[in-house]
């Protein structure tokens, strides 16, 4: 008894992987394509499907077509698998960093649009009506509700607010790269000094 419970103590031995090498040849014209182009069909013909390929060739222009194959030998070995490893920490920054645009901190922000607008009145509103209502997500899908409820004649004050800001917006990116183009040309006018 005592030399049973030590045989199912001891771990199981790792089993030996064994890679067999595998050669194969690959028939493949002179220039290496796998097909190749018959004189009298002018057709584009695979090059191990020569012999069947019939069009009414006679053995000269087959035997044009044979001529033009080469046998390539090719041996496919394969890799020792390895076990996956987890991602270190550096391989995920790798992975998930991007370069991006730097942006300009001068930059004015982009401005609302119609229906962030409309939401703002609606929280106000919304809060107002329920004040004991904390819920981000019911707020947002009764505002979308009504939003989508709405005529365009309700919604007109909102879309006419919503592009004068945005024409005000188009003014000052104007004017923010106005005078970033000045910068620029300061700065390269002291370089060829």
């Amino acid at each position: 008894m005592a030399g049973s419970s030590s045989r199912s103590s001891n771990p199981p031995k790792p089993r030996k992987r064994v890679e067999a090498e595998t050669t194969s040849s690959l028939k493949r014209a002179k220039d290496g394509s796998a097909f190749t182009r018959c004189d009298v069909c002018n057709k584009d013909v695979p090059v191990v499907l020569i012999d069947m390929h019939n069009c009414g060739l006679d053995s000269k222009i087959r035997m044009n077509l044979e001529a033009q194959v080469v046998e390539k030998v090719t041996e496919v070995v394969k890799k020792p698998t390895e076990r996956k490893r987890a991602a270190t920490s550096e391989n995920k920054e790798r992975k998930t960093k991007k370069e991006k645009k730097s942006k300009d901190p001068n930059m004015p922000k982009r401005p609302p649009t119609a229906f962030f607008l409309f939401m703002d009145d609606f929280r106000k509103e919304f809060k107002a009506a329920n004040p004991d209502s904390k819920s981000v997500s019911v707020v947002a899908k009764e505002g979308g509700e009504k939003w989508k409820s709405m005529s365009d004649e309700e919604k007109k004050p909102y879309v006419d607010k919503a592009a004068e800001l945005k024409a005000e917006y188009g003014k000052a990116v104007e004017k923010q790269n106005a005078e970033e183009n000045e910068d620029e040309k300061d700065a390269s006018e002291k370089e060829d000094e």
